[in-house]
């Protein structure tokens, strides 16, 4: 019986690369082993080069994102140092409330009253999203993350966004203060620090982004902010969808004026608490 032929041709072959075949010597329970010239110009599968070039025009994306959004520059430094004039202020005059509630949240709920969580800010000057530690004051019980995902069923947002109306893990505190919008106070401190700014986008989950299409990631070109056209134009009424719109809309126009103009709708919004969840 003939020895199989195995005929390999490639770029840059490796002639120490070994190839068994399927036939067998008559007589032998081992498999002819044919020294063959074996190299693969391409690795990996058809899914994972789709990623690759995904990966690839996303980073494109941000990239040309990022140096739109560094052409205004005078816009940038007056919005700094507005985020740092007025956030200090608030935190200022916010200290003695904030310990009393932070008190109540603690008596209602053990556990920190605090609540700090990791989110995705606006993108760097490598074009990849950057994450930061943002702040909140404690609205639901302690270790509400754990629970979450017994409750993804009963999501009534589309997209990737996770709203419950009637979510069991809020505390009775948590739901005012979620109401008047509150619990984001501590977020004032970002603002400070540079993490966030008053007004922008407000700044995604992780797990958020990883589902992003090209045109959701857009939203992550600019800082992201305390409040911004999603708060005053719905909050928990609008679906993910009409969110990005809403604040693709604001990055294309945004200005002073224009964050003056959501600031003091922002301040209607925690009055009335009009479309909180």
């Amino acid at each position: 019986m003939p020895t199989a032929e195995v005929i390999a041709a490639g770029i840059g072959c490796t002639p120490d690369i070994e190839v068994s075949s399927d036939a067998t010597t008559p007589g032998t329970a081992e498999p002819d082993v044919v020294p063959a010239c074996v190299r693969t110009p391409v690795a990996g599968t058809r899914s994972k080069a789709r990623q690759e070039e995904r990966s690839v025009r996303r980073l494109t994306l941000m990239r040309n994102a990022e140096a739109f959004d560094r052409e205004r520059l005078g816009y940038r430094l007056v919005k700094r140092a507005f985020d740092i004039v007025f956030s200090a202020c608030v935190i200022a005059a916010a200290i003695v409330p904030s310990a009393m509630l932070c008190a109540a949240i603690a008596i209602e709920s053990p556990g920190c009253p605090l609540y700090r969580q990791k989110r995705v800010g606006r993108i760097g000057a490598d074009g990849r999203p950057r994450e930061f530690t943002m702040w909140k004051f404690r609205s639901m019980v302690k270790d509400a993350d754990k629970m979450k995902d017994a409750l993804l069923a009963e999501n009534e947002v589309e997209g990737p966004m996770f709203k419950m109306r009637d979510d069991p893990r809020v505390t009775r505190i948590g739901r005012f203060i979620r109401r008047h919008s509150i619990d984001e106070f501590p977020q004032f401190l970002n603002v400070l620090l540079g993490d966030m700014s008053v007004v922008g986008p407000r700044p995604p989950l992780p797990r958020e982004v990883a589902q992003y299409d090209d045109w959701a990631m857009q939203r992550l070109a600019v800082k992201p902010g305390l409040t911004g056209p999603w708060q005053v134009g719905g909050r928990s009424d609008v679906d993910f969808d009409d969110m990005v719109r809403l604040d693709l809309g604001y990055i294309a126009r945004r200005g002073v004026m224009t964050d003056l103009k959501l600031i003091l709708q922002t301040v209607a919004v925690v009055f009335t608490g009009k479309g909180a969840a």
